[in-house]
């Protein structure tokens, strides 16, 4: 039974950086991959996969598991040394699920032979079976971060690495990395991106003759696969005869010393962290001198590849927002002309400019809503009476891990202790766990191989002599910030320490993997700022626009939280959620707003308090960050705590480094033995 065609590469519409991204690594793999950025259905996976087509068949050795050419085989491929003839297979697209094992990326022990024939043999993963190929990974900001790294170590290297249940293995494992994510699910950290060689985003067109004409197309693949492919196969067969003729003629191109030092200057120019900026510079220049069929790198191969290699390297914060601006490219561009020409490379005793003219980039959020200076014409016009403008955030700093008590069994993250498929391994079930604790299997099988009549080398097993391993590792978790943004918190100073330390929180979430909500609660009511989501650059945004003013409504922000985890347990039962509320706890709106006088102060303590009580009792961890200041303070923060069964930190106490200086110091101050 044939396959189903897949959507030809040349019939796409649009995307042509992704497109130039993908032909220039399939020209030069040590480029290092490409990471496909866009929002939901704009093609980045049809695009992908189409690509596999266009790859030159591979001669293989025909036993061999790991793809070794026959003209240069792997001295330490573990099916060596090879005898058989040698094949021609056609050049695979691996693709690497979201919900991937360890054992199914890199290999593992071949359980069954070991239970059986009593010998240790190796399973081969998906990198070997991406080897000389294309390895995709769709949501590849989804994926577990500890695969993300075995994943771009073996890209980076070229081989994979196994040291495992006795199992020692180095095998070669080249191939093509692309993954595609949508920014909306959360991102890569800056060091993981880093690690991609090139990067795309892409959108849907805007033009009513663009869409429709992809329309019209995807229609037309949908009616008829194979038709469709087959009017389109000589264009697809003509780029592929450009792809293995830009091959053999890209280790002959020269890149002149000119164009090496406008490299360099381009990437001292945006302030990129290390070396791998000027190398994955250097081969995609290569790589696209070879494509347009030239024998030495020209300028306008270089701007080419600085589109492509630099913007996400440009991204030194988990929310500066990544890209780079046309105007910044041609401006840095026009600096390293200068560096080009000159060739002297000592550059003076100045540090390179910036695209922006200066020694550096510039500091601070650039958005309209980042600070002070870019909204506050915006909000003044449409704040109600009462409200004041955002105040500009504090220095963030690096927080102290906040987390769930007890054991917890969500996605998998950084925050808190979970029970999880990936993992330390604390002990053997024989009811529960993750996959096979093989030690304890074989140690519950060995009294019983004479009783058994066991002969030779394998062993006898049963059903009851298996054992689950049970892991313990960390898990992300729903971080809800519950903050309030009244009156009594609108002191300029007071509220610029809580939005920094929002922003200081939200940078740790990032880290951990975790989703964020945020409500906000002031005037009259609460309202759900952000609904829970994985992008925590949204979060930091809506926090740096966050208006103040008004009554306290304590006891209404405290009930939307509840609703807002009842809702969220609802969608995933097994994320546990952490609320972290930053308040001075002076409440002023009671629940019945028709009581005046002092029984509406007291009523709204008394409705605050019982709100947070229903919070405990749901089973929602929580912590209050009391912000109380000035030399009188009523403690109404601690009662709070007190009432939610949770701790109660000052804002001082959020900073890890804070926290580390008072250990520090008491442990200095401790009486020492004579």
């Amino acid at each position: 039974m044939s396959a189903v065609p897949r959507f030809p590469f040349t019939a796409v519409v649009g995307h042509d950086d992704l497109r130039l991204a993908l032909l220039l690594n399939a020209v030069h793999p040590r480029i290092g991959g490409v990471l496909v950025r866009g929002e939901k259905g704009t093609a980045k996976s049809t695009v992908v996969r189409a690509l596999a087509s266009l790859l030159p068949p591979l001669d293989v050795i025909a036993d061999c598991r790991f793809g070794c050419d026959p003209r240069a085989t792997d001295p330490q491929c573990p099916d060596g040394p090879h005898g058989s003839a040698a094949t021609q297979h056609p050049a695979q697209l691996v693709e690497l699920p979201v919900g991937a094992t360890e054992d199914r990326l890199i290999g593992s022990l071949d359980l069954e032979r070991a239970l059986t024939e009593g010998v240790r043999a190796f399973q081969p993963g998906l990198l070997a079976a991406a080897h000389r190929g294309v390895l995709y990974v769709d949501e590849v900001n989804l994926l577990h971060d500890h695969l993300v790294d075995l994943l771009l170590d073996a890209a980076a290297m070229g081989r994979a690495h196994v040291e495992r249940e006795g199992v020692s293995v180095s095998h070669a494992a080249s191939f093509l990395l692309v993954g595609t994510m949508n920014p909306e699910e959360g991102e890569l950290r800056p060091q993981l991106l880093d690690r991609f060689g090139l990067t795309v985003h892409v959108a849907a067109s805007r033009e009513v003759a663009t869409r429709t004409e992809v329309v019209r197309r995807r229609l037309a693949f949908e009616a008829d696969p194979a038709g469709f492919a087959a009017r389109w196969a000589d264009a697809d067969a003509e780029l592929a005869a450009r792809i293995v003729a830009a091959r053999a003629r890209v280790d002959a191109v020269v890149l002149p010393d000119t164009e090496l030092r406008r490299i360099a200057a381009l990437c001292a120019s945006f302030d990129v962290d290390g070396m791998r900026a000027d190398l994955v510079l250097a081969r995609t220049a290569v790589a696209h001198a070879a494509w347009r069929g030239a024998e030495a790198v020209a300028e306008a191969d270089v701007e080419a590849a600085a589109r492509l290699a630099l913007p996400h390297r440009r991204r030194r914060d988990p929310f500066d927002e990544p890209g780079m601006a046309e105007d910044q490219l041609q401006q840095a561009l026009t600096e390293a002309a200068e560096h080009a020409d000159d060739g002297d490379d000592d550059g003076g005793d100045e540090p390179p400019e910036g695209p922006d003219g200066g020694g550096q980039p510039p500091e601070g959020p650039t958005e309209p809503d980042g600070g002070a200076g870019g909204g506050s014409e915006e909000h003044s016009d449409g704040r109600a009476p009462g409200e004041r403008p955002p105040a500009a955030p504090a220095a963030a700093f690096r927080a102290r891990l906040l987390e769930v008590p007890g054991l917890g069994d969500g996605a998998p993250g950084r925050r808190s202790r979970s029970r999880a498929r990936s993992g330390r391994a604390t002990r053997s079930s024989t009811v529960e766990g993750h996959g096979i604790h093989l030690a304890a299997t074989l140690a519950a099988a060995a009294p019983h191989q004479v009783a058994r009549g066991r002969r030779g080398p394998g062993l006898v097993l049963r059903s009851d002599d298996l054992r689950r391993a049970i892991r313990e590792g960390r898990e992300g978790n729903l971080v809800l910030f519950a903050v309030d943004a009244s009156g009594s918190m609108a002191a300029r100073e007071r509220m610029s320490a809580v939005s920094g330390a929002v922003l200081s929180l939200l940078r740790d979430a990032y880290q951990r993997r975790d989703k964020v909500g945020v409500v906000t609660f002031r005037g009259d009511s609460a309202e759900l700022a952000l609904p829970p989501t994985s992008s925590v650059d949204i979060a930091a945004a809506r926090m740096r626009g966050l208006r103040t003013g008004g009554r306290t409504p304590l006891a209404d922000g405290l009930l939307r939280v509840r609703r807002v985890v009842q809702t969220e347990r609802m969608r995933d039962p097994n994320r546990r959620t952490l609320v972290v509320l930053l308040t001075d706890g002076k409440a002023t709106v009671p629940v019945n707003r028709e009581e005046g006088g002092r029984l509406r102060a007291q009523r709204a303590v008394d409705d605050a308090l019982r709100s947070a009580g229903l919070l405990a009792e749901a089973g929602v961890a929580s912590v209050v960050v009391d912000c109380e200041s000035g030399p009188v303070r009523l403690g109404l923060a601690a009662r709070l705590a007190a009432a939610l069964d949770g701790p109660c930190l000052r804002l001082e106490e959020l900073s890890a480094d804070n926290v580390a200086g008072v250990v520090r110091a008491v442990r200095d101050e401790r009486p020492r033995a004579a």
